[in-house]
């Protein structure tokens, strides 16, 4: 049989199969949202309290959202280190202190090698949060705080593979780790401090951090002759101009759009204050870059001053996020 004659229905196949998988997978995260209740608000401060770290650990695949969960709680505001639980009773356990607040992750709650991270917490009186699916195991049982994920078929047709369930755990973790976040007031600009690299970094930045400032800024007069003005846009090459008051405070703005809406006529002989925009845009030094891009998107402008107290400090124009990696 020709491969053009039996593509077509195995793609069929494929598409079924990944339907299938995320049916279930869709099915046991409406299981776990309508099984939150109190135990998931006590979670949360628990781990708010946490005077040191949030240690979080697991085995397996398990251990594999741990490391996640860990990832997403430091990178939101939380202090969290992952912990490999076959490696706690070999010296790793030292990495956990009294400060610290635990969160172990057992589908079964029978995971042998949790076994010494719990008498550890035990021991040193260590606040333990379990998630598993066995209220009556022996992590559900330790747990100080038990976040009980509900039964569900996994994807697996042989339902062996952990697919749903680690889904699940993925899902939890993540709700935890925001809940942290909003509790906290975790905003973006310090969530800039974690993340500076990358497309992120750059969209989390301010933009005080890509401004003209200086001798840069195009400023000048109300009563300067536009033949002035214009010399002045030519050499600033910023396509606009700010126009300030004896105060030095931002009273209006020229671009090249506002030049070509007065072309005709005897324009040399204004001055800027016949021509000036008298309510620019304007921004400040620490709006996020984003948010400036934002602005410069829905007014379909290219240029914006920031201003402190009504004063221009600076101009951002789109190149300049363009540069920057935000656009």
């Amino acid at each position: 049989m020709s491969r053009t004659k039996t593509r077509p229905a195995a793609e069929s196949g494929h598409l079924a199969s990944a339907q299938r998988t995320l049916t279930l997978e869709i099915e046991g995260l409406k299981a776990l949202m309508a099984s939150l209740d109190g135990p998931f608000v006590d979670a949360v401060e628990t781990l708010g309290r946490a005077e040191g770290r949030i240690i979080v650990t697991g085995m397996g695949k398990s251990g594999h959202i741990a490391r996640k969960i860990a990832a997403t709680l430091a990178s939101t505001g939380s202090p969290a280190q992952y912990v490999h639980p076959g490696e706690a009773s070999h010296g790793d356990l030292g990495m956990i202190t009294g400060s610290d607040v635990i969160l172990a992750l057992s589908w079964s709650g029978e995971t042998a090698e949790l076994s010494s991270i719990i008498s550890h917490a035990k021991r040193f009186a260590i606040p333990l949060i379990a998630m598993t699916s066995e209220a009556k195991s022996a992590l559900g049982r330790a747990g100080d705080v038990s976040l009980i994920l509900p039964r569900a078929e996994e994807a697996c047709p042989n339902k062996l593979a952990p697919t749903t369930s680690t889904t699940m755990q993925l899902a939890l973790g993540d709700a935890l780790a925001i809940a942290l976040l909003e509790k906290n007031g975790f905003s973006a600009r310090d969530f800039k401090v974690f993340h500076p690299g990358g497309k992120l970094g750059a969209m989390l930045s301010h933009v005080r951090e890509v401004m003209h400032v200086g001798d840069e800024l195009p400023l000048t007069g109300p009563d300067t002759p536009m033949s002035e003005v214009l010399l002045l846009m030519s050499q600033k090459s910023l396509g606009c101009a700010g126009i300030v008051d004896a105060k030095s405070k931002l009273i209006g703005m020229i671009t090249d759009g506002d030049i070509r809406r007065h072309s005709s006529g005897d324009l040399l002989a204004r001055k800027a204050a016949d021509v000036m925009n008298k309510t620019p845009k304007t921004v400040a030094p620490d709006m996020l870059a984003s948010e400036a891009v934002k602005l410069l998107q829905e007014k379909k402008i290219t240029s914006l001053f920031v201003v402190e107290k009504g004063k221009p400090v600076g101009l951002v124009h789109i190149h300049d996020f363009l540069k920057a990696g935000v656009v």
